[in-house]
């Protein structure tokens, strides 16, 4: 609203790098108050922005992207499933990016997105697998948070 452009400025203009972060952190609050809708429209804001500054960001923001995208995807929304698959398939490949430069703050992520693309493929034998690895190297890194 008024208040939104007097603090934020105009949302519209690409140049106004405060909108960037506005959507970065609208997705992330959005996913975890389970607002999936919410968080796929600000995350496809988000990620229509070229960045070159803030690449832990956007590897972020894809991290979060493909998870809500399984969320969308479990719905069977006919109408999401082909943008939903590109979304997780393009998560899953900056995951690996990610993982191949910094291992002990990606892997454990990269197997959680794939863990739940086998889960939705009902591939649930390497579901399990893959769910125990993310969950091993959560824990071999140091993110309590993220040992399930």
């Amino acid at each position: 609203g008024i208040q939104e452009k007097a603090v934020f400025g105009d949302l519209d203009d690409p140049s106004n790098k405060l909108r960037d972060v506005l959507f970065y952190h609208r997705a992330i609050r959005a996913y975890w108050s389970g607002y999936t809708e919410r968080c796929y429209y600000y995350s496809e804001k988000y990620m229509s922005i070229s960045w070159q500054e803030v690449r832990f960001m956007k590897v972020q923001m894809e991290f979060y992207h493909g998870l809500n995208s399984i969320k969308k995807l479990r719905v069977r929304n006919k109408k999401h499933v082909k943008k939903g698959t590109e979304v997780l398939r393009n998560s899953i490949s900056v995951m690996r990016n990610a993982a191949a430069h910094s291992d002990w703050n990606y892997a454990n992520k990269l197997c959680l997105l794939v863990a739940e693309q086998q889960s939705l493929y009902c591939d649930h034998l390497n579901a399990i697998k893959l769910y125990d690895a993310s969950i091993e190297s959560a824990r071999k890194s140091g993110f309590i948070h993220e040992q399930g």
